[in-house]
Formats: structure tokens, C-alpha cells, sequence
């Protein structure tokens, strides 16, 4: 469980890199999460495009305790809160760390700073930001939108029409 854990990326892919970096808009800045692992992969795609400051907001869900464990690791520490935690997102916290609500509302407000912004923005992060706003935009539980799959190196690209956010693509792999 890699949330603040600052562990590297796989950047071992280079024709899905590329893939990728072509099918992002060329003229949108870049930003990122200040977890080593979304600043290379951001280096990676940045390409000449504008950079913005890295993000601790975009950072991944803070386990707490929990970081660098395994699932069955925490699960042998605290079976009741482990399970509690994964079967009813919201509210619940590991030891020392995020609950799902606590993570939505971080993202919630780096991506309300960052709509701002003219023009598209790039946002490299990590599976539970790019989770809790696709569920602000199809405004669903967290259950719901934690049965969705975000792959290494996909794109999720989400619109504001300046009223209402809407989930153009999720776990698209260009």
C-alpha cells in the first residue's frame, strides 16, 4: 500500500509513453503530484509543455500505519478496520492516515485551484485523486467508483463546462 510511500515508476514502457505524450493536448500545461513517481512520469510527457510547480495535493491516499504494507499484512494487524476501510469508503481511517473523504476533499480543492487556469491541464497523480474526481463527476459513492481500474500510463480526462463536471474518458490507454 504505496500512498505517500515514495516509491519510483515503471517508466519502462516507452512506446505507451509515447502513445501517451502524443495523445495529450501539446499546448496544455503539466502539473504533478511531488511523489517521485508522478514527477518522472510527468518529466516524461512534459515534452515542451509549460510545467506548473509540483502538487502535494495531488499526492496519493495517505495510508498511514499502513504505508508499505501489504494488504495482507494489514489485514492480519486490524482485520475489523481493514475490511471496513475497503468495504465502506468514506469516513474510515487507517491509523495515522486519509479516509476516502478526507482524500476527496484535498483533491477536490487543488482541482478547483487549478480550473482556474486557462486552457487544459495535464495532472499526473495516482489512482485515488484520479478516482475521487471521477466520482465528483458522475457524482457516485466512493464504492462505485472504486470498482473502476486506473492502469499505469492511462488517461482519465474529466471537462468542467463551468456548472457541472462530466467523465469524458476513464483508464483510456492511447
Amino acid at each position: 500500500m504505496n500512498g505517500w510511500t515514495d516509491v519510483p515508476a515503471d517508466l519502462s514502457d516507452i512506446p505507451q509513453l509515447d502513445r501517451l505524450a502524443d495523445f495529450l493536448p501539446a499546448e496544455a500545461a503539466i502539473v504533478s503530484s511531488d511523489l517521485v513517481r508522478a514527477v518522472a512520469t510527468a518529466d516524461a510527457l512534459q515534452r515542451g509543455r509549460a510545467r506548473l510547480p509540483h502538487e502535494r495535493g495531488l499526492r496519493e491516499i495517505h495510508f498511514g500505519t499502513w504505508e508499505a504494507k501489504t494488504f495482507d499484512a494489514v489485514d492480519a494487524q486490524d482485520p475489523q478496520l481493514a475490511r471496513l476501510y475497503w468495504e465502506s469508503p468514506g469516513d474510515v481511517r487507517p491509523p495515522g492516515g486519509e479516509s476516502w473523504n478526507d482524500l476527496s476533499r484535498r483533491v477536490d480543492r487543488v482541482v478547483d485551484w487549478l480550473t482556474g487556469e486557462e486552457g487544459d491541464i495535464i495532472a499526473v497523480s495516482h489512482f485515488g485523486p484520479i478516482l475521487s474526481q471521477v466520482m465528483r463527476a458522475r457524482a457516485c459513492t466512493p464504492a462505485e467508483v472504486l470498482a473502476e481500474t486506473i492502469a499505469p500510463l492511462s488517461v482519465t480526462r474529466l471537462a468542467w463546462d463551468g456548472t457541472r463536471w462530466t467523465a469524458e474518458l476513464v483508464n483510456h490507454l492511447p
